[in-house]
């Protein structure tokens, strides 16, 4: 099963002469890179919706706190988070 986890943007930075935006970003405890095509709008401070590598969406702090919860309940932060990446 594939899903968006959200995660908090770090840092931004642009690649091949400014054509790509890659982002740090925070899940819990771990930073991952990821693509900003989709959300070009997004910026340092911002929490998005993160599918294999690419941040798919924009969401509020308190909807990625509540997305967290529920998969630290279930026991899938873990997983989720390595699967994450570009």
């Amino acid at each position: 099963m594939c899903l968006a986890i959200p995660g908090k943007i770090s840092s931004i930075e642009s690649r091949y002469d400014g054509q790509v935006n890659v982002a740090k970003v925070q899940f819990g405890g771990i930073t991952k890179e990821v693509r900003l095509d989709m959300v070009p709008a997004a910026k340092e401070g911002d929490f998005v919706l993160v599918h294999v590598g690419v941040a798919i969406s924009i969401v509020d702090e308190a909807e990625a706190q509540k997305t967290f919860e529920y998969l630290s309940q279930i026991g899938e932060i873990d997983e989720l988070v390595e699967h994450t990446q570009i």
